[in-house]
């Protein structure tokens, strides 16, 4: 296991450096917690891995979040309860503790994915639930035409799905979840038909791969989109998708069964 930043985190990202402002561009989705919700079905208590600062929580009943971040863990609303100060690869629960457990957006920033899955396995009776992005399906967004070196990252980080599915066992089914288009959780594929949004900085902060590349990779996405939008070319090749009423591109939910 890595250690840990001053900041907490855990994994491979510090979110007492990218964390500020994180909750104002990434605000769950209705629609995509609607998903989360049917996978959980009627379990009464949840544990949440990796919570950051709750999104998704309002999703189920009984959560208990656990996110080794502190900057993560004080922008969490007051609605919500505190969240446990931990790591997923080791849980500090008892076995089969909780109904059901999820972890949203989490697992590509753990630093040992099979670990912190077995201890989810370890600590709930019933299904485990992840939203992730299926690195096999991350590089065909448009993104990939101004900043590839976002994407390869994202594409490295990601664990593959059949990685997630040997690590819980059980019975697992993978479910594509289509993206609205005013989706309200600014993930880079959130913006598939608003690209204006991923011109603002604080936007690209709130996506943790783009910490993962330099000043000159941002420098040089802002002046090709702005010029492909000033043009026309970004509309000609992808103005389609402003009009499209949801987008299924990486965005999977995976859930597993004992």
């Amino acid at each position: 296991m890595s250690a840990r930043t001053e900041d907490g985190s855990a994994g491979d990202v510090d979110y007492g450096t990218i964390g500020a402002g994180y909750s104002s561009y990434r605000r769950p989705d209705r629609r995509i917690a609607g998903f989360i919700a049917e996978a959980l079905g009627d379990a009464a208590s949840v544990l949440n891995v990796g919570a950051g600062a709750g999104s998704y929580e309002d999703a189920a009943r009984g959560v208990t979040a656990v996110e080794p971040s502190e900057s993560m863990r004080a922008q969490r609303p007051a609605h919500l309860a505190p969240a446990v100060d931990a790591v997923a690869e080791d849980l500090p629960f008892a076995d089969g503790e909780f109904d059901a457990a999820m972890t949203l957006f989490s697992v590509h920033q753990w630093s040992d994915v099979r670990a912190g899955l077995r201890e989810m396995r370890r600590v709930t009776r019933g299904p485990v639930v992840i939203l992730t992005c299926d690195p096999a399906l991350v590089r065909d967004f448009w993104l990939y035409r101004y900043a590839p070196e976002v994407l390869d990252t994202e594409a490295r980080r990601y664990p593959p799905v059949e990685e997630l599915a040997a690590a819980l066992g059980g019975t697992c089914t993978v479910r594509s979840v289509p993206i609205p288009l005013d989706c309200t959780d600014g993930f880079n594929e959130a913006y598939y038909g608003r690209p204006e949004v991923l011109l603002e900085p604080a936007a690209r902060q709130a996506c943790s791969a783009w910490s993962f590349v330099d000043d000159g990779v941002r420098a040089r996405f802002d002046e090709a989109l702005r010029h492909d939008l000033r043009s026309g070319a970004w509309e000609e090749q992808f103005g389609q998708l402003r009009s499209r009423p949801s987008y299924e591109g990486s965005l999977v939910l995976v859930r597993a069964t004992p």
